[in-house]
C-alpha cells in the first residue's frame, strides 16, 4: 500500500468506524454481568477464552459469591471448581478472589473508576481496565486491544506497532475519544463474525474496499 497521509488515514478510519457500526448496530459488551463487580469478575476469567465459556461458569459463582465480601472470604478451593472450565482456573481464582480483597481493604467495596486504582488491584491491567471503565462506567479511557482488534487494525493498516499498548497509542490518535470503548466492540464482532484469523471471509466483508490486505 502506498504510503498513507496522517488526513486520508484519519477520514479512511472514520469511514470504516460508520461501516462496521452499520452493520453491528447492537455491538456490546458479550459477557454476562449486572453491575461493574461482576464484569470486572468475568473480564478476569476471560483471559485466553471464549466469552460464551465465562458465561456459563459466572451465574453459579455469583449465586454463591454475590458480591466483594463474599468473594474475598471464599476458600480458592471452592472458587477453582467453579471456573475450572475456563482455564488456568488456579490462577483466575486467586486473582478474582485477591481482586475482592483488594475492593475490601482499599474501596469499602466498591469498584473503582480509574484506571491508576483499578491497575492496582490483583488480575487487573490496562485492558481489563478498559473494559470495566467503559462498559461499566460509560468512560472512554483507552482502547480495549485484544487479540482480534490487535489482528484487525494491523490488517487494516491502522498500525503496525506489536505490543498491545502501543497499538492502543496509535487507535487513541486516530479515531476519537467518545469512539474508544464501541470501537473496541465493532472490531472484535466482525472478527468473530467476518475477518477469522485462518479463513477470513473477504468476500463478505463491509471493509473490503477499505482494506489494504482485502483478497477481493
Amino acid at each position: 500500500m502506498p504510503r498513507e497521509s496522517k488526513k486520508a488515514k484519519t477520514a479512511r478510519a472514520a469511514e470504516a468506524f460508520d461501516l462496521l457500526t452499520e452493520e453491528y448496530p447492537e455491538a456490546h459488551c458479550e459477557l454476562d454481568f449486572v453491575d461493574a463487580f461482576q464484569l470486572s469478575v468475568a473480564t478476569i476469567l476471560s483471559a485466553q477464552t471464549t466469552d460464551v465459556r465465562v458465561n456459563m461458569v459466572t451465574p453459579e459463582l455469583f449465586r454463591r459469591y454475590p458480591g466483594a465480601e463474599a468473594l474475598a472470604n471464599a476458600a480458592q478451593e471452592d472458587v477453582e471448581q467453579v471456573v475450572k472450565s475456563t482455564g488456568f482456573f488456579r490462577n483466575k481464582s486467586k486473582n478474582i478472589i485477591g481482586f475482592a480483597r483488594g475492593l475490601m481493604a482499599d474501596h469499602d467495596g466498591a469498584v473503582p473508576k480509574t484506571m491508576a486504582e483499578l491497575s492496582a488491584l490483583p488480575g487487573v491491567g490496562r485492558k481489563t481496565a478498559n473494559v470495566i471503565l467503559g462498559n461499566a462506567f460509560g468512560l472512554d479511557e483507552g482502547v480495549v486491544v485484544d487479540t482480534h482488534v490487535k489482528r484487525l487494525t494491523t490488517l487494516l493498516g491502522f498500525t503496525k506497532e506489536k505490543t498491545p499498548e502501543k497499538v492502543e497509542r496509535d487507535l487513541m490518535v486516530l479515531f476519537p475519544r467518545d469512539r474508544w470503548t464501541l470501537l473496541a466492540h465493532l472490531l472484535i464482532w466482525h472478527g468473530r463474525r467476518v475477518c477469522d484469523a485462518k479463513k477470513p471471509r473477504c468476500e463478505a466483508c463491509t471493509l473490503s474496499g477499505l482494506c489494504p490486505s482485502s483478497r477481493v
